[in-house]
């Protein structure tokens, strides 16, 4: 019989292991020595305690999920309690317990970490939906269609959750996104039907602004342009395919008439600038009237160049009131002489004129008659008061002369 510390065979090739329950039997050996069948045992438990260490290592080092690690250690331990091994079996089951404690305990991280990754998710999901039903009612089309789109890509990558709270956000999620859509939807048709009244409107545009471009009524023309163009503005856009089109149309349009409005305008121009050359010739000639000295001659030369200056035609606007400005200024100044001579050549006014001065005359000669006499009764007060009277009345007697003389006499 062959005898280690963990196990012994005995003659009839039984091999037996040692146990804290006692002997256990292994197996059976019949085809060498005693030691042969031993160390065959023994290289089996030694095979045992390799895998448990690899199955240790695992656990500590690697993601090895709980379930997985379960399993391996069940298998390893089926395999000891069956004692097909000659080892301290013991042991094997200590470290197989201790690491069962080990995967437990990695169990409840995982599960606890699970439990926190799904409450982010959650909070995440949440935050997602608050945000798709805040952009459903947004008019910003582009930008918040570009943000429920990409809302959309970071709900596919959060974990999922447990299907009754899933569905539900999914529920609100999608349904924001809808009314979006929807009432994007509705905008742009909305908006469709809007850009084909002003394609519409704008034809009617384009048709009469071309129908206009062979006008040389130049300034309504130019006025109902104006108009068309107000309109053209307040219409608002047509479709994009459109609007270019029926712009091109409607500037050429215009183009047409004004390039033409200007060709004539600048013929004009040329002409009136050449008046306004001989105008001021002779708005030159004219005042050299002046002062009048003979009202005759003046007057028959002035209305020699105003003549002259009526055939002349037209001058540039910017330069109208200051040309025709001086040419008044002239004429002006022949009617101021003109009026000077009649009051002076005027027999009522005349008479009128020494009449008024001849009173005038009469009573500065009572009053001073009066104030010699009270001076003489010594009534001095008397006295200074008519002479205060006399003052007034010798002022206008002085001016009634002035403006006979006026008269010649």
């Amino acid at each position: 019989m062959s005898s280690e510390p963990w196990g012994r065979v005995d003659e009839a090739g039984t091999v037996y292991v040692r146990t804290a329950d006692g002997e256990q039997v292994v197996g059976s050996w019949q085809a060498g020595s005693p030691e042969e069948a031993l160390a065959y045992f023994e290289r089996k438990y030694d095979g045992l305690v390799v895998e448990i260490g690899l199955l240790e290592r695992r656990v500590k080092t690697t993601d090895l999920s709980a379930k997985d690690a379960t399993a391996a250690v069940e298998h390893i331990r089926h395999q000891v309690d069956e004692h097909h091994v000659v080892g301290d079996l013991d042991a094997l089951r200590k470290r197989l317990d201790k690491l069962t404690g080990e995967v437990e305990v990695r169990r409840e991280q995982r599960k606890a970490a699970k439990a926190v990754q799904t409450d982010e998710a959650r909070r995440a999901k949440e935050d997602l939906v608050a945000e798709a039903e805040q952009l459903a009612a947004s008019e910003q089309w582009r930008a918040a269609g570009e943000r429920l789109r990409a809302l959309v890509d970071t709900w596919k990558g959060l974990p999922r959750l447990d299907r009754k709270t899933d569905d539900e956000l999914w529920h609100r999620f999608s349904h924001a996104r809808s009314a979006f859509s929807k009432r994007r939807k509705a905008h742009f048709a909305a908006l469709d039907a809007q850009r084909e009244d002003a394609r519409q409107t704008k034809e009617k545009l384009v048709a009469e602004a071309e129908a206009l471009s062979g006008s040389t009524d130049w300034g309504p023309t130019a006025a109902r342009y104006r108009e068309l163009m107000s309109d053209w503005k307040a219409a608002g856009r047509a479709q994009r395919e459109s609007e270019e089109d029926l712009w091109n149309r409607f500037r050429g349009a215009q183009d047409i008439f004004f390039q033409a409005r200007s060709e004539v305008f600048a013929e004009r121009d040329a002409e009136q600038r050449e008046n306004l050359t001989r105008k001021e010739e002779l708005v030159v000639e004219a005042e050299k009237l002046l002062p009048i000295s003979d009202l005759k001659a003046s007057r028959a030369a002035f209305r020699s160049i105003n003549e002259r200056w009526e055939a002349v035609g037209h001058v540039p606007r910017d330069a109208r009131a200051r040309i025709e400005g001086r040419m008044h200024a002239v004429e002006r100044a022949i009617q101021d002489a003109e009026e000077t001579e009649w009051r002076r050549t005027n027999p009522e006014a005349r008479a009128r004129a020494a009449g008024l001065t001849g009173q005038l005359q009469d009573a500065v000669d009572k009053l001073r008659s009066q104030i010699d006499a009270a001076r003489a009764v010594g009534n001095n007060a008397k006295a200074d008061k008519l002479s205060k009277e006399l003052e007034g009345r010798q002022a206008l007697l002085d001016q009634a002369l002035k403006g006979l003389q006026e008269f010649g006499g």
